[in-house]
């Protein structure tokens, strides 16, 4: 038997790997960082052994309430992923599976390999409503780039959208595919709609260096970007001092920014209000927004999430409430979570790459049902 974690996203250190009973493994912590949840790795040489996979520095992890009711996923072909028995007990993540073939993989959630977006990208700009945009380059010399769709005039809505600020939410990158490819359907009536009020800029990934790294939270130089929209530097945070510059030159009328959560089962918001400029037209277009995409996809709820931020009391230096409140528009952070979603389950997979897909879709609707009044 053999673990390997030495490919694009990989994360994990093993022990012990001499019986199938007795895998002992660790998660590395982000560079710079002491963050660390995303793990990555290949098992090859355990076909039809019963295979009990130990992660034993689980009880120090970012969010060790990410662990309880959580399943690993695994795959054979990096194409379907499903869950695999797992339990979190005494501090220790275990993983129980027999694997049906000579290599499978297992992960925190499905991953999004930096080819893959590259391959995406790729597919995107051979449609001539979309333009390439590089940005610049991050720390570790990768390119920054953003898809411009539509055009450019006079009065049109300019919306904003950006996933993988935290690399290890993988499934903000398969809700970009699902809402890029509505965007860019002609056959799509609400996008095609949509694409006649609104210029749409998008940055698929917005930490490419965490994600090839296999990071959780922080891109190359131990930076948690979500935390860095006050003052980034192009030292310590080029992903958010770029595209923060390009919004100053440009403005904002709407951002959605596309996350995942460790801990809680639901698809939810969470918006601007603890901003000092909040105010009741943000709060209906935010409603509004939410309404939509509840309405038009039942996996998305308006019950559960995050405590709402006290007037006057909002963290400035997340991307949502700086662009809300400097821009004065509405802005918005989607989370989808890593386990199932209680109220909608799909045990097999749980919450999942196909399913992120949808909710990605789903954007659109959501946001043609703001779009006028932005």
């Amino acid at each position: 038997m053999h673990i390997n974690s030495s490919f694009d996203g990989g994360n994990i250190r093993c022990l012990k790997c001499e019986h199938p009973s007795d895998i002992e493994l660790e998660i590395n912590k982000d560079h710079n960082s002491d963050f660390y949840q995303w793990f990555y790795f290949r098992l090859t040489g355990a076909e039809g052994l019963d295979c009990t996979l130990k992660i034993s520095n689980a009880a120090n992890a970012s969010y060790t309430s990410g662990w309880e009711g959580y399943h690993a996923v695994a795959s054979y072909d990096k194409e379907y992923w499903f869950r695999v028995p797992t339990t979190y007990k005494d501090g220790v993540l275990q993983i129980d599976h027999i694997p049906e073939y000579q290599s499978v993989y297992y992960a925190y959630f499905a991953p999004y390999s930096t080819e893959r977006c590259a391959d995406f990208i790729g597919w995107a700009i051979n449609d001539d409503k979309v333009q390439l945009n590089t940005l610049g380059q991050t720390l570790d010399g990768q390119d920054l780039d953003q898809l411009i769709i539509g055009t450019p005039e006079e009065g049109k809505k300019k919306i904003w959208v950006q996933a993988r600020q935290h690399p290890g939410e993988t499934m903000a990158s398969w809700w970009m595919e699902g809402f890029v490819l509505r965007l860019l359907d002609d056959n799509d009536p609400v996008s095609r709609a949509l694409l006649e009020q609104a210029v749409f800029y998008i940055v698929p990934n917005m930490n490419p260096d965490g994600s090839r790294r296999g990071h959780l939270r922080t891109n190359a130089a131990g930076a948690n970007l979500n935390r860095e929209w006050l003052e980034p530097s192009m030292k310590s945070s080029p992903e958010v001092y770029l595209v923060r510059e390009q919004m100053h030159q440009i403005g904002v009328d709407f951002c959605l920014d596309v996350h995942g959560d460790e801990a809680l089962p639901y698809n939810f918001i969470a918006g601007a209000e603890g901003i000092p400029d909040w105010n009741d037209n943000l709060a209906q277009l935010q409603q509004r927004f939410a309404e939509a995409l509840m309405q038009v996809n039942p996996d998305f709820q308006m019950e559960k999430g995050y405590s709402i931020d006290k007037p006057g009391e909002a963290n400035m230096t997340v991307c949502t409430n700086y662009i809300a409140q400097t821009f004065n528009c509405p802005a918005v952070t989607l989370e989808m979570p890593f386990k199932d979603t209680v109220e909608t389950p799909q045990p097999i997979q749980g919450w999942s790459p196909e399913r992120s897909t949808k909710l990605g879709a789903s954007g659109i609707d959501a946001l043609y049902a703001v779009a006028s009044d932005l």
